[in-house]
């Protein structure tokens, strides 16, 4: 069964509640009902980021991976006209 999906913004408020407040981790963790893990692993992930910041590497990483399926794409076509000759 799949979980909650957060988007960034949220992941970022979790974060900034977490370290504006005098709550512990595991607390925001259970009042969010996220597990202590994810909450670490989003810390890594978006760090200090700022929210602009983090819609800007979303839009980063989105074109990043149009691009590289472009290249496999472009690659595989190649390959496609090497072989039928």
């Amino acid at each position: 069964m799949k979980g909650k999906r957060y988007t960034t913004e949220t992941k970022i408020l979790i974060l900034r509640e977490a370290q504006s407040s005098d709550k512990t981790i595991q607390d925001v963790s259970r009042e969010r009902q996220i597990s202590e893990q994810t909450f670490h692993r989003w810390k890594r992930g978006l760090g200090m980021l700022e929210l602009n910041q983090a819609k800007q590497l979303k839009e980063l990483q989105r074109e990043n991976t149009r691009l590289k399926r472009m290249l496999v794409d472009e690659m595989l076509g190649k390959e496609l006209v090497k072989g039928g000759s």
